[in-house]
């Protein structure tokens, strides 16, 4: 199952269908989905938690709090929507693909992938594009 709430006045427009493509990612990955809750904020609720959990002082567009067990995954993940319209400003996309990425970004750190390293952040990029791909 998957949970979208809402901290801020945004509000994902069609989340039966971005729901469905979680799911096959997931499945994808040979994964299988318990739950997972999006929740969709602004900068100060996210830099909160990031000071408070993870000690870092800075502004993010994305924390995800991994509950999974073995191949079942679970979490939270939590995404600052002004993070994702600053950050697709300065990528030169637009807003909906640059949460879609950061969307199923946390999905494939749950299923494993890493992004510290150069070599592990062009795997997790090529994951993200593969899947941005089956969304539109």
């Amino acid at each position: 199952m998957i949970n979208f709430n809402y901290e801020t006045d945004f509000k994902l427009e069609s989340e039966e269908q971005i729901s469905k493509w979680i799911t096959d990612a997931i499945a994808s990955e040979e994964y299988k989905l318990e739950e997972i809750n999006y929740v969709f904020c602004d900068d100060d609720y996210l830099h909160k938690l990031n000071v408070e959990f993870l000690k870092h002082d800075t502004l993010t567009d994305i924390i995800s709090f991994d509950y999974s067990v073995g191949k079942i995954i679970q979490g939270d993940i939590f995404i600052s929507v002004e993070r994702v319209a600053d950050n697709a400003k300065d990528f030169g996309v637009s807003i909906e693909e640059e949460l879609y990425r950061v969307m199923i970004h946390g999905v494939l750190h749950y299923c494993g992938y890493k992004d510290k390293t150069d070599d592990d952040a062009k795997e997790m990029r090529a994951k993200e594009n593969h899947y941005l791909s089956q969304l539109v």
